[in-house]
């Protein structure tokens, strides 16, 4: 955070740090810019990205196994991961319908209070970075959004977290779905709780099964930068549907869904398991 701040000081003043850290869809520019460099360094790179090479090089020194940055994983993978994440759409359109329909007992009312501030907060701090206004906003949007959360985020939980309490649990199955629920629990938006962990779980089994981090990083950038190319022509009205709709499918869709995705999982499954040469894992 603190270099954040020294490069918005040295780039804008701290006059507009101020301004990015009470930010709206009204803030100048220079607001906006300082909150992605926020998000970017202080966030993403200095929460994620560096936790994860510091404890993988210099606590475990066991890069190899804690990072799994390998690419010795069947390349037809990276196609069959993009069409597991657009198959998936609908099951995690079902499950964010279902998780918005929760409700907490009236004694926890307090907690419900908060959680739904935390999602708006997290949801104007989404929209004020996804304003897009050409194509240069779409790459930085892309690059903050989709990228570097997809990296670091991937080296972080599917990387060093999953690969701890695979070791603790001696589990696969116990390893990614703890670390699914942890992932999603971290980003504090919890009206998406449970396709969050079910993207997750996805994340999990694809480095779990391949012995590679980089199908999981993949995944992850499909995701989040799919919503921000959507977002970005929703916003210069080459599309009508807004990327908030939940309501897009039906039920059938819904089966649709995941009676595809299950069978492309254990098609991956096979594909990636065939060569894969971590075979402890």
């Amino acid at each position: 955070m603190l270099i954040s701040v020294l490069i918005i000081k040295v780039l804008y003043g701290m006059d507009v740090f101020s301004q990015a850290m009470a930010i709206s869809p009204s803030s100048p520019p220079e607001a906006i810019s300082a909150l992605k460099i926020l998000l970017a360094i202080g966030n993403t790179l200095f929460i994620f990205f560096v936790p994860a090479l510091f404890f993988a090089y210099l606590v475990v020194h066991d890069a190899e196994e804690y990072l799994k940055p390998s690419i010795r994983f069947p390349w037809l993978l990276i196609p069959l991961v993009l069409v597991i994440m657009f198959i998936s759409s609908p099951t995690m359109e079902l499950l964010t319908n279902i998780n918005m329909q929760l409700k907490l007992p009236s004694f926890l009312k307090g907690v419900e209070n908060w959680m739904r501030e935390s999602e708006e907060e997290s949801q104007r701090i989404i929209e004020v970075v996804l304003k897009m206004r050409g194509p240069g906003d779409l790459i930085s949007g892309l690059v903050i959004v989709a990228l570097l959360p997809a990296v670091a985020e991937e080296f972080l939980f599917r990387g060093c977290l999953q690969t701890i309490f695979h070791r603790w649990t001696g589990r696969t199955h116990s390893a990614i779905w703890i670390t699914a629920i942890l992932f999603s629990t971290f980003h504090l938006q919890f009206f998406g709780f449970l396709p969050r962990v079910l993207l997750g779980a996805l994340f999990g089994y694809m480095v779990a099964w391949s012995g590679s981090i980089w199908p999981s990083v993949w995944a992850h950038f499909i995701n989040n930068g799919t919503a921000v190319i959507w977002t970005y022509m929703y916003q210069h009205k080459q599309i009508s549907i807004d990327v908030n709709d939940e309501h897009i499918f039906n039920y059938t869709g819904y089966i649709i869904s995941l009676i595809f995705l299950l069978f492309l999982l254990w098609i991956y499954k096979k594909i990636a398991i065939g060569k894969n040469r971590v075979a402890e894992y």
